[in-house]
């Protein structure tokens, strides 16, 4: 399983939480919902998922149930590299 969680942590914190207190991002703190992630973030992490674990998203895996925390998030990530 690749170590998903932490990476991405990083990358939100540095592209859309500069200055925030790391603790404070979770891995079940809701980042669409919360409004971390707009549609524009959104995208964003969408391309930095595939270019960073070499996977590729469809219009479908993009949303609050797969994108919605670092939990679902992994989920996907390792999903997706499992069916390669």
């Amino acid at each position: 399983m690749a170590d998903v969680v932490p990476a991405v942590k990083d990358y939100i914190l540095r592209s859309f939480l500069q200055g925030e207190d790391p603790e404070n991002l979770t891995r079940t703190t809701e980042l669409i919902r919360s409004g971390i992630l707009d549609s524009l973030a959104t995208l964003e992490l969408v391309s930095f998922l595939e270019e960073s674990f070499g996977i590729q998203l469809e219009a479908h895996d993009v949303g609050p149930a797969n994108l919605g925390t670092l939990d679902s998030i992994d989920r996907l990530v390792n999903a997706k590299l499992a069916g390669q």
